[in-house]
């Protein structure tokens, strides 16, 4: 489910959400593992591999500005 955080534009989570069939419960999950997640990587790759981290500020800016796709 953090997939969707990762792969996909804030404006295509609710078309993968509602493909899913996925109740609230699920979806936070996958938000928090994204999250959870981005943050560890941001934490190893922040002195030694640039590309990784701007991924994973991506990611966490995304979850935290809340850009869910529904929900």
């Amino acid at each position: 489910m953090s997939a969707a955080w990762y792969l996909l534009p804030a404006d295509a989570r609710g078309t993968f959400r509602t493909a899913l069939g996925l109740d609230e419960a699920t979806w936070a999950r996958g938000r928090g593992w994204a999250l959870s997640i981005a943050l560890m990587e941001l934490g190893y790759y922040r002195e030694t591999h640039p590309v990784m981290a701007d991924i994973a500020r991506t990611v966490i800016r995304e979850v935290l500005l809340g850009h869910t796709g529904g929900g």
